[in-house]
């Protein structure tokens, strides 16, 4: 999502918390064969077999994850889709920050062929039957400061998203002292990047956080989870008050990608 308007929802819900409330290879090594020995079937097949194929942005959408996958979430594409258009022109201070910039926006990282996308976020616990005004207040808030996750699925030729998952784990590494996005006249300041708890999805995953320099002391950390399944990297941005890595989504998401 749009990183100035990531920046607004928590600060937002920071300052109506604040005023209400007060209170995670090898290869085997196959046997000497004779000069005239017949290559293996398996050999045959593996040399036969085309490279991956990607998919279009209308072939990815179709594997995105969609209301029926997360019943316990608020699932729109619409919203996704137009806070990506919003940051398309966004810049970073440093190029090699800039696949982790097209990632958490929800633009396409590397050569993609095609790219999908929603967000989803935790539907609010509805205060009891006659609950009094401040539990009413309560829940309302923590609604407000619920996990937010823009959800994104590239898709590529050959090694693709291989290529794209090093060079997100590369970006990582090397921005660990933070960047700056630029997007609309605005600059969003994130102070690091930090390696995220585990995670165990698809052929190879790894998780991130960024924290982000709301101003006048006041911080948010956001998590970054990026798991490749074959030709196809879904990305997961979760940001709000207190952020949380988004494993239902992750869950459904990897394994709608079969």
């Amino acid at each position: 999502m749009r990183n100035t308007l990531v920046r607004r929802t928590v600060l937002t819900a920071s300052a109506v918390s604040l005023a209400l409330l007060a209170t995670a290879c090898g290869s085997d090594k196959a046997d000497d064969k004779k000069a005239d020995a017949k290559p293996s079937a398996a050999a045959s097949s593996a040399a036969a077999a085309p490279a991956a194929k990607g998919k279009t942005d209308a072939e990815v959408t179709a594997l995105v994850v969609t209301q029926a996958d997360l019943p316990d979430q608020i699932v729109s594409a619409e919203g996704a889709a137009k806070a990506a258009g919003e940051s398309a022109g966004a810049t970073v201070d440093k190029a090699e920050c800039k696949p982790l910039m097209q990632a958490q926006s929800g633009q396409k990282v590397g050569a993609a062929t095609g790219i999908g996308r929603t967000t989803a976020k935790a539907k609010p616990k509805e205060a009891a039957a006659g609950a009094s005004a401040e539990d009413k207040l309560k829940a309302g808030l923590e609604a407000l400061g619920a996990t937010q996750t823009l959800v994104s699925v590239d898709s590529y030729d050959g090694k693709g998203a291989e290529e794209a998952f090093a060079a997100l784990k590369t970006a990582a590494a090397a921005c660990s002292g933070g960047f700056t996005v630029t997007e609309g006249g605005e600059k969003v300041k994130y102070l690091d990047v930090k390696p995220g708890a585990g995670v165990t999805a698809g052929d190879e995953a790894a998780a991130f956080t960024l924290t982000m320099d709301l101003d006048g002391g006041e911080k948010s950390v956001n998590h970054f989870v990026v798991a490749r399944k074959g030709n196809a990297l879904a990305v997961f941005y979760a940001f709000g008050v207190t952020a949380e890595q988004p494993k239902t989504v992750i869950d459904a998401q990897v394994k709608k990608l079969g």
